[in-house]
């Protein structure tokens, strides 16, 4: 091998990374190490694709995913490559949620997204293959591919089974509410503990169109998984083939050097809310697209999902607001036919790449209809709402932007009595309060506060609080704003991300029990009645609060997280 004129090794434009790691007779040393782990002479001349793997016990989101780590090395390897499995983290939010926890969760995303891109810039790897199955492991892995720029494919786990009690479906969700329903007595304890152990009957993503299934179906329509990989069951001959498929691919990247960045273009991230829209996906499909776009050095900011949700309808009757569940639409083809008629209705971007090599008008060129009879997903002409549910609200509570998910089932509006709450806990315990006078009562706006990026730290999601108002049967009479943000599986009147947050002094910060708040979907706005006078006189008293986190990694955290408005970046 010889040395170019500024004492850098000449590379394999085949193996561009990985060549200068174990080319050569200086390189001896790293084979060595290499011939330990199972590489022969023959695999030293391939491409290595790492092979990241969320693999966990922690969780039924990732519990199968070692095996399809397996299976994408298998497609690898037949491919002519040499594929090295490494692992990251991943966290529960199921398990965590409503606990201290919780506030790990976001911060999760940074660590993974992190972690990938370390051991895949350290190892030399010539192009990645991701596997997430959870909210966070998910854009965590897009965000690290595109700093990377690496050719990359992104496979997701996969969506959970049904769990089934008394002839009715339940998910994760189902057991949250259920928390509520036995606080109220609307449940007995023998049904509480059936819906607890049956909800959740093995591995896979939770089973609505919550945030895995709402950002697994982003990323493809992104470009950044294969078709259809997005719409399959955890546990299924499909998915393992979208894994041995998502080896080869990776491979066709590599020879063609196709890289995350010429996938994921402006144009492409507007598909990817496009689909978000359709769907009804989660409030943290913002968050996660506008991390991911930054790191891709994609423009993007709040006011571009108002744009786009204007002209999208929502077309899917899935949980948590409808009735199906995502293994059910994947029962009729997934979200690809869906794709194909907002092509057809130009709504979507054809001439976008993806990570097959085609375009996405390619990919979906032969694609058929959902089958007759079918009622998942509603045509164009008959839409379940006529824009987007993620209403992208401001006003004095929220001057520098918040997001509100409304499926229309809730109405417009909703004006209200403060209740606030300087965490999540206490707003529970006033939730789940039998006591008349202390409990929630109908007409009440909740405000949860001091839970967003650096004060909470790491925004915590209110699936807790939310699910037990609906559990209690007060989902059309309680609305709940915060600096925190929402489970995919919350439904109700619900503004989240709300921005400043109560830690710097955000508005939300200065809304006292009493005050009168308005969410006017129409209008886009989140109001308090209180003058501008009133809040500066309150502004000038307001003191901020000792930080939650003063060592270890949520006091890190604080201290570099960004605003919800701009994705919680770090």
């Amino acid at each position: 091998m010889t040395k170019s004129s500024d004492n850098s090794k000449k590379t394999d434009p085949k193996r561009p990374y990985s060549s200068a790691l174990v080319d050569g007779d200086d390189r001896a040393q790293s084979r060595a190490m290499l011939r330990a782990v199972g590489f022969t002479d023959a695999d030293f001349k391939k491409p290595q694709i790492g092979i990241a793997s969320t693999w966990s016990q922690v969780t039924p989101c990732n519990s199968h995913i070692d095996a399809l780590a397996k299976q994408c090395q298998v497609g690898v390897d037949a491919a002519n490559g040499k594929g090295v499995i490494f692992n990251t983290i991943t966290i529960s939010d199921g398990i965590s949620m409503g606990s201290q926890g919780m506030k790990y969760s976001l911060v999760s995303r940074e660590v993974i997204a992190d972690s990938i891109e370390t051991v895949v810039g350290c190892q030399g790897f010539d192009g990645v293959v991701a596997i997430g199955g959870c909210d966070k492991n998910m854009p965590a892995c897009i965000i690290a591919m595109a700093r990377l720029n690496r050719p990359a494919v992104f496979v997701y786990g996969g969506t959970i089974l049904p769990g089934c009690h008394n002839g009715k479906n339940l998910d994760v969700v189902s057991v949250f509410e259920a928390v509520g329903a036995h606080a109220a007595g609307k449940i007995d304890t023998a049904t509480f503990e059936a819906i607890e152990k049956k909800a959740i009957p093995g591995p896979g993503s939770c089973g609505g169109m919550y945030t895995a299934n709402t950002m697994a179906s982003a990323i493809e329509a992104l470009g950044m998984s294969l078709p259809n990989s997005s719409a399959q069951t955890a546990v299924s001959e499909a998915k393992k083939r979208d894994c041995e498929q998502a080896g080869e691919a990776v491979l066709a990247l590599v020879k063609h050097t196709i890289c995350p960045r010429d996938i994921m273009t402006r144009k492409a991230f507007e598909n990817a809310i496009t689909i978000i829209v359709a769907l009804g996906g989660s409030t943290n499909a913002v968050l996660h697209m506008l991390a991911m776009a930054h790191a891709t050095g994609v423009a993007l900011d709040l006011d571009d999902f108002t744009r786009i949700g204007q002209r999208v309808p929502v077309l899917a009757d899935l949980k948590p607001s409808g009735a199906y569940s995502m293994a059910e639409l994947v029962a009729i083809g997934g979200i690809r036919p869906l794709m194909k008629q907002l092509l057809d209705a130009g709504l979507l971007h054809g001439d976008c790449l993806t990570v097959t090599g085609k375009t996405l008008a390619e990919n979906l060129a032969h694609v058929a209809p959902y089958p007759d009879g079918q009622t998942i997903i509603r045509p164009l002409d008959n839409p379940i709402k006529s824009s987007s549910h993620l209403v992208i609200c401001y006003g004095n509570v929220a001057p520098d932007g918040a997001v509100a998910k409304l499926s229309g089932k809730e109405g417009l509006s909703f004006t209200g009595k403060a209740r606030v709450f300087n965490s999540e806990e206490a707003a529970m315990a006033a939730i789940l309060d039998d006591n008349p006078t202390q409990t929630i009562q109908k007409g009440d706006v909740l405000v949860i506060r001091y839970e967003g990026p650096k004060g909470g730290p790491g925004m915590r999601e209110m699936l807790s609080p939310t699910a037990a108002i609906m559990g209690k049967g007060l989902g059309n009479d309680v609305a709940l704003i915060t600096d925190g943000r929402f489970s995919g599986g919350t439904h109700g009147f619900v503004v989240g991300h709300i921005t400043p947050e109560a830690m710097v002094g955000g508005p939300i910060a200065l809304i006292h029990d009493g005050d009168s708040i308005t969410i006017d979907a129409h209008d886009q706005t989140v109001m308090v009645d209180v003058d501008a006078d009133t809040l500066a006189e309150r502004r000038a008293q307001w003191v901020p609060p000792a930080p939650n986190a003063t060592t270890g990694v949520l006091a890190k955290y604080a201290r570099l997280v960004h605003s919800a408005s701009e994705g919680a970046i770090t």
